[in-house]
């Protein structure tokens, strides 16, 4: 909840990508040129993929560079405002928000530095209010910096750094007097992210965070179909064309850091030019006069804005420019800031609770006039107006879902639901019973009220579904991909045959037996609304297969290296159960599985990673790797029941308890 007690604020980084779009992202033939006259013009994005255990990882970013083709020296791209803010990753659950537009020279660039200040207070964590079973730490806990230990840091306490490199899965190109995008995610769902070690016999738990197996290049081709995270800022003045007031220009706005009562903003460098939509309206919420109207232009309230403060629910037109969908507006820079916006922790009959950004559940109270929207950028029409109204709706939502909501009065208690912008709907779980028409996701949560079982449909053949991320090619229909792997998409665009492989993939399982039970395959899907498959409900454009976590286990037989050279395996063991069974690793370069060794001695962890692709790598796990070693294992079980690893850890120094 954007709140008088906020931890955090406007987030940067995350979700299902890295974006690149507009001028051609596969040249490899153009060069840098940073003396050239005309340069062109780039937003700098971030985004982060989910996590049901935390309701805050904060972030600063200091600095966004790009790396030339071929060498030379790397081009700034975005430098963080002063003082710098911060950035909550959970907000940007599949959203992007824009860090600046920035001018960048001619040429083609690979891969990006993106520096993090990491000083103790710069990275925070706050546990949500019910994490997922087994959760190391406690509900709402706001984790001490003296907790939290940043790998890779470098420099001296008061100037810490971490320094990130990506990678571009395609090179991004940019020409003069042009526009482009790019987006970067953090993948929050990462096992390596974040590493808890609670002591075994019990002690403080500790909480290593690594930031470089997390960041990851996904490119979007189609800057249309981003979903945006709400946009804040101050009026600065309207643009008009022909007597026509088409736009207004804002400047960038965050909430001081730690937060105050009431909320106070601080003024960026950056300004943003927002449209008003000409063709489908912008809905214009007067928080201050409490009313609403839609608005084609701005001419009937551009004598109105000055001095106010603005929330800004945006959308990208295929040149570039930002559209407005909703607008609030108020004197009161608290106003528009104070609504509730996180992640759904429960649904309830006639009200919703939100996680907020302290960890603290918030009760929203839902009405027969609430409107609920969902986000959808590429059709505008639908974009802009509500799918369902009243307490009706709560049907169709289940915990998970990121939403932002608008309220009739920030002070009253309780709070009343005005609008509800559904940004992501995530369905999750176990996946049973897949078939060519639909599959079963079935999700236990700490609160047995929030469990569902969801039967997906998969969307229509013909449906739009975005691009290849290797080869750019256009897809439709339904697809999917590893966690691991997210450029590798099987779909039909690249001859595979999706949904007939996707019901193979998902049809193993392994078991411990005993009370430890089964492993099954788990997967996630942000579902679309109405699509011609399933008309006024959910439908699945895709699906990823997440690494299922492994209780704690420990190695039964040590580690092996099979005869084809292209992997390895070993066997273990956990506490209840009955049976033993097979972890799978792969040992080929590029698609190798994650080992880390994790060890605490004095207080101190540390994580050191394992490289399974060369013969050191290969011989440290197979001394490391022996009967009765603690393992933490993430991966997808196979048919035959074996688990095919995706990362695994093995602990020395203090064994750990969870």
């Amino acid at each position: 909840m954007n709140s008088r007690t906020t931890r955090v604020l406007v987030a940067l980084l995350t979700a299902i990508p890295l974006l690149l779009w507009g001028c051609g992202s596969n040249n490899s033939s153009s060069t840098v040129s940073p003396s050239g006259n005309s340069n062109g013009q780039v937003a700098m994005m971030v985004s982060d993929s989910p996590t049901n255990d935390w309701a805050e990882v904060g972030v600063k970013i200091l600095s966004i560079s790009l790396k030339p083709q071929g060498g030379g020296t790397p081009v700034m791209g975005y430098t963080a405002p002063t003082p710098v803010n911060m950035t909550n990753l959970v907000q940007l659950d599949q959203l992007a928000d824009v860090l600046d537009d920035v001018n960048v020279p001619p040429g083609t660039y690979t891969g990006a530095t993106v520096t993090l200040s990491v000083n103790p207070g710069d990275v925070a964590l706050t546990a949500s209010s019910d994490p997922d079973p087994g959760f190391a730490g406690t509900p709402g806990e706001i984790v001490p910096s003296s907790q939290i230990q940043i790998l890779g840091a470098t420099g001296s306490v008061g100037s810490l750094t971490v320094p990130l490199n990506v990678t571009f899965v395609s090179p991004l190109t940019v020409m003069a007097g042009q526009s482009g995008g790019l987006d970067i995610e953090f993948d929050l769902s990462n096992p390596a992210f974040i590493v808890a070690h609670a002591p075994l016999g019990g002690g403080t738990t500790l909480w290593a965070v690594d930031f470089a197996p997390a960041l990851r290049h996904h490119p979007i081709f189609d800057i249309t179909r981003l979903v945006l995270r709400h946009v804040y800022g101050s009026f600065l003045s309207v643009n008009t064309t022909n007597g026509i007031d088409i736009s207004i220009t804002i400047n960038r706005v965050f909430p001081m850091e730690p937060p105050t009562n009431p909320e106070t903003p601080i003024a960026s460098s950056q300004n943003l030019t927002i449209l008003a939509d000409a063709t489908n309206g912008t809905l214009f919420y007067d928080m201050d006069a409490h009313t609403q109207s839609t608005i084609m232009n701005f001419n009937s309230v551009a004598n109105d804005l000055a001095g106010k403060y603005l929330r800004i629910a945006a959308r990208y037109q295929s040149n570039g420019s930002l559209v407005a969908v909703r607008i609030w507006v108020s004197s009161s820079f608290n106003t528009v800031w104070i609504s509730p916006e996180g992640h759904v922790r429960h649904v309830l009959s006639s009200a919703l609770v939100v996680d907020n950004e302290d960890g603290q559940p918030v009760t929203v109270d839902v009405d027969g006039n609430t409107q609920f929207f969902f986000r959808r950028p590429a059709n505008p029409s639908a974009d802009a107006k509500p799918f369902c109204t009243g307490t009706a709706c709560l049907n169709d939502l289940v915990r998970g879902f990121k939403v932002h909501i608008t309220v009739d009065d920030p002070l009253a208690v309780p709070l009343d639901a005005q609008t509800v912008d559904i940004e992501t709907a995530r369905f999750e779980g176990s996946i049973s019973s897949p078939t060519t028409s639909n599959f079963t996701y079935t999700r236990d949560f700490a609160t047995a009220s929030d469990d569902y079982t969801k039967t997906m449909i998969y969307i229509s053949s013909s449906s739009p579904n975005g691009n290849d991320p290797l080869s750019g090619n256009p897809i439709t229909g339904f697809k999917w991909w590893n966690f691991a792997f997210p450029t590798i998409v099987d779909s039909d665009a690249v001859g595979d045959n999706a949904v007939s492989d996707f019901v193979s993939a998902t049809g193993g399982s392994a078991t411990f037996g005993g009370t430890v039970g089964a492993v099954p395959v788990y997967g996630a899907t942000f579902a679309t609304w109405n699509d011609p498959a399933n008309s006024g409900a959910w439908a699945a454009p895709w699906a990823i297969l997440i690494p299922a976590p492994v209780p704690l286990a420990t190695v039964v037989t040590g580690w092996v290296t099979n005869g084809t050279s292209t992997g390895g395996s070993f066997i273990v063991g956990a506490t209840g159960g009955t049976s033993n069974v097979t972890i799978n690793a792969s040992i080929v370069s590029g698609s190798a599985t994650l080992a880390y060794q994790v060890n605490r001695t004095n207080g101190i962890i540390t994580i050191s990673p394992v490289d399974l692709t060369t013969q050191n790598g290969l011989n440290t796990v197979e001394t490391s790797l022996t009967a009765g070693t603690p393992v933490k294992i993430f991966g997808v079980p196979q048919v035959g029941g074996a688990i095919k690893a995706y990362v695994f850890f093995y602990f020395t120094g203090t064994m750990p308890g969870s």
